[in-house]
This record gives C-alpha cells, sequence and structure tokens, in this order.
C-alpha cells in the first residue's frame, strides 16, 4: 500500500460534497446573515453553510446534540465497512462505543507517550533523507507524507506496511466515484485481511508473552472482550484503523508544506524562528517534543497557517436529527450542515488583514486549535469530531522547527509564480497545485544522527 490509495481514501471519502449542487443557506454573519439559494441538481434534502464563528458555534456546540451525527454517504457505505467507523458513522452506540475507546485507550497520555521514541526514530529518519538529497530538488510534500505515515503506521499497525510512489496526488472526478469507491474497497479489504491476520498469528504464536506493539493489537483484544458495552465486531476494527491511518496523513504534511511556503517568502519570519529555535534549543540538538510549550512563535506559525490553509476548507457534515430553531431559522430534519473554515478564517471581521501571513497575531492570544475558539476550526468543535483528539498534530510543530532550524531552504524558481495556486477542491482539501520545492546546504548536528 503507498500513500496513493491513503489519499484515495480521503478524496474518495469527501467525493459527495464536490459532485452535489445544492440549496443553500449561507449564514455569513449571525447579525445579517446573507441567504443565497440555488437550484438542487442531484440532491433533495436541504444544506445549511454556516460562515461565521457565531453560527459555527450554534450548530456545533449550543446545539450539538441535534447535529451530533453524520449523513449516511457512499464513503461511508463503501469505503468505511458500512459506517462501522468513526469518522462518517451516525451517531448511534457504536459510535459512543467508538470514541470512548479512541479517547480512554488509543489516544490516552500514557499510551502517546509510549510511542515517543518511535516518533523520535522517524524524525531523524526524515532529516537524514533530507541530507542525503543535499543539493536536490525535493519536493516536500513528498517527504513529509512519508514521514507521518511511517509514524502513523507504526503507532497503529506495529509496523511499516507502507511505500511511497512519486507525486501520486488524485483528483477527484465529478462522475463514477461509486464505482471507483468498490474498487477502493477491495484494495482495502486485502491490505486489512494482511494486517488483521498477521497480528492474529503473532499473538498465537508468542502466547502469554504477547504485548500490544499498536493500535490494532488494542483493537483486537478490546474485539476478544467477552462483555462489552457494544460488541467490537470484525470491521469496527477495520473501520477504525482506516480512521487512524487516513485521518491524519496528507492533512498534516499539506499543513506543514503551506507553512513552508509561507515562511520562505518572508525572510524575517524565517530569522524570527531561527531566533527562537537557537534561544530555546540551541545548535547542538534537534527540537524535540518538550521544547514546544517553550517555542510560541512556531506554534504562531502553524496555527496562521491553519488559518489561512485549513486542511479541510468545509468542515465534514453534520445532520440534524429533528427539527429545530436555531437564531430565528427553522432547521428541519435531514438537514445537512456544513461549516466554512475557509471562509471563518478570512473573514476581515474577525482577522486583521486576513489576506495576510501573520503569525504574530497570535502570540499571546489563548486561541486553540481544539475546537474552544470557533474563529479557528482545522479540526471541527464540539464532541462528536473525534479527529481532532488526534495526536499526530504535537509532530507538525517539531517537522517545521526541524526544518527551519537545519534546512536552508530555497524554492526552485520554475515554481516561484505558483506556488500559492490550489490544487485540491474546495470541499475536499487544501492542496496545493504546485508542490514546494526546495533545496537544503546546513549541516546536521553530529549529537543527533
Amino acid at each position: 500500500m503507498n500513500r496513493s490509495l491513503i489519499n484515495e481514501i480521503s478524496v474518495l471519502a469527501c467525493a459527495i460534497h464536490s459532485t452535489v449542487s445544492f440549496s443553500s443557506l449561507t449564514l455569513q454573519n449571525f447579525h445579517s446573515p446573507a441567504v443565497q439559494n440555488t437550484e438542487a441538481s442531484t440532491s433533495s434534502y436541504p444544506v445549511v453553510i454556516a460562515s461565521s464563528p457565531r453560527m459555527a458555534k450554534e450548530f456545533l456546540t449550543n446545539h450539538d446534540q441535534v447535529f451530533a451525527s453524520r449523513p449516511q454517504t457512499a464513503a461511508g457505505k463503501y469505503i468505511n465497512y458500512n459506517y462501522s467507523d468513526i469518522g462518517l458513522a451516525p451517531y448511534r452506540p457504536h459510535w459512543r462505543q467508538g470514541r470512548k475507546i479512541f479517547m480512554n485507550e488509543l489516544f490516552s497520555a500514557k499510551r502517546i507517550e509510549s510511542f515517543k521514541d518511535i516518533r523520535v526514530e522517524e524524525m531523524r529518519a526524515f532529516v537524514s533523507r533530507l541530507y542525503g538529497l543535499s543539493g536536490k530538488p525535493v519536493v516536500l510534500v513528498e517527504q513529509l507524507s512519508r514521514l507521518t505515515l511511517s509514524i502513523i503506521s507504526r503507532m497503529v499497525l506495529g509496523n511499516k506496511y507502507f511505500g511511497v510512489s512519486g507525486d501520486d496526488r488524485i483528483g477527484p472526478d465529478s462522475k463514477g466515484y461509486v464505482k471507483r469507491m468498490k474498487a477502493l474497497k477491495t484494495k482495502l479489504d486485502r491490505f486489512h485481511d494482511n494486517v488483521l491476520d498477521e497480528h492474529k498469528r503473532r499473538k498465537k504464536e508468542l502466547g502469554k508473552d504477547f504485548e500490544a506493539q499498536g493500535f490494532v493489537d488494542l483493537l483486537l483484544q478490546l474485539a476478544d472482550d467477552p462483555d462489552p458495552d457494544v460488541q467490537l465486531t470484525s470491521d469496527a476494527v477495520r473501520g477504525f484503523t482506516q480512521d487512524l491511518i487516513s485521518g491524519g496523513t496528507d492533512s498534516s504534511a499539506l499543513t506543514v508544506e503551506w507553512a513552508i511556503s509561507e515562511v520562505i517568502k518572508e525572510p524575517q519570519l524565517i530569522r524570527q524562528a531561527t531566533e527562537e529555535l537557537d534561544k530555546v534549543v540551541g545548535k547542538e540538538r534537534w527540537v524535540e517534543e518538550a521544547d514546544i510549550p517553550q517555542l510560541p512563535f512556531l506554534e504562531a506559525i502553524m496555527k496562521e497557517t491553519m488559518r489561512r490553509h485549513p486542511a479541510c476548507v468545509l468542515l465534514p457534515p453534520r445532520l440534524a436529527m429533528e427539527d429545530c430553531n436555531v437564531v430565528g431559522y427553522d432547521i428541519r430534519k435531514g438537514t445537512r450542515v456544513f461549516v466554512n473554515a475557509w471562509s471563518i478564517g478570512r473573514d476581515p471581521l474577525l482577522w486583521e488583514q486576513p489576506q495576510e501571513f501573520c503569525p504574530n497575531r497570535f502570540i499571546g492570544q489563548n486561541i486553540s486549535v481544539r475546537g474552544t475558539n470557533c474563529e479557528l476550526l482545522p479540526f471541527g468543535a464540539g464532541k462528536e469530531d473525534v479527529s481532532r483528539l488526534q495526536p499526530w498534530t504535537k509532530d507538525d510543530s517539531i517537522e517545521l522547527g526541524k526544518l527551519v532550524a537545519w534546512l536552508q531552504l530555497e524554492i526552485a524558481r520554475q515554481y516561484q509564480s505558483r506556488r500559492f495556486e490550489y490544487g485540491g477542491s474546495l470541499w475536499i482539501d487544501n492542496t496545493k497545485k504546485v508542490p514546494t520545492c526546495c533545496s537544503h546546504g546546513a549541516s546536521s548536528p553530529s549529537s543527533s544522527l
């Protein structure tokens, strides 16, 4: 399995949103919302798009019990094992059991800390690969995707099951996505069968000496629990595993790629970040996880990147489970609700000079990316959005710190005029039309490799 398959999961999971032209009620401002109505083409359900923090909070927090569920989609049926995952599953006992497993078993602080050595090893391998390519153009997103996929696969699967090919991004087609989903499911079945059979075989061979090496082992142990609140089926193990792998791979790589693209454009940002790193980390070692709380400017760069270039422009849709009234608007049962993270991040009423990349706007501001502040929603908000709980995002600042500290990045000339064009569908992701290409010539600290 290579990155193209992971990318295709993300693309097809959201393909339905890019192919549907729907009647929309666009709530751009709480005080004077703009209402736009268009002809429905392939759908027969109403859609609401919230484009302000106040309206986002109404749907995601204040009325979260009403909008807790997800609409049924072809992606959930065909590639998420008939809604056996969490990301696209409707609000039901299976989803609540899955969320409990994610929070208490998989993403606990103790569990994440136990995988620290894996993250350190892969970070060092990442930098070593870059230095091995010294003097050659490097397509940054390919290396970043390889890094994040290596970390996630080892944490989730206990091993590296993935290879990385060239630039294999896939754009969504406007027709035939169900056919593609069915074909993708066949590939996923083979992959999951191989992974689960290997883990079961290792557990049987080791007997009492067996120790869980990754999240899959933990899920299989929970599936064997004779008295669970909700029985964890084989499809649920597959669906949860798929969420864990595909949920953080491309989004993490794209966020760091956009951050590098922005700071390269502004030399003073490089200098400011380097000065902070030199003061906190020094020049004799790499930036580590423990350093991140002492690196507010580096964190501000990541927040500003998420504001300007959210990995998911429209957050995954919610479903109204009953008729309700939201700030004077009657929302009927079955309505799909989207939150426009892109518009919120570029609203001039919220952000001074929103088109400018200015990390300093976050210095001294208590604005979280975890959904508590609806003006910044890269991962959604409310208890239903488990994706924001995933631990992969802490690695983004470390990746950026290492790139800023030890690499002399220079955008390749042929990319200069096009580096900020978008290649992904705005309904799906925020990929760059032309990947960031860089070269480097810094020396590696001997204490790290």
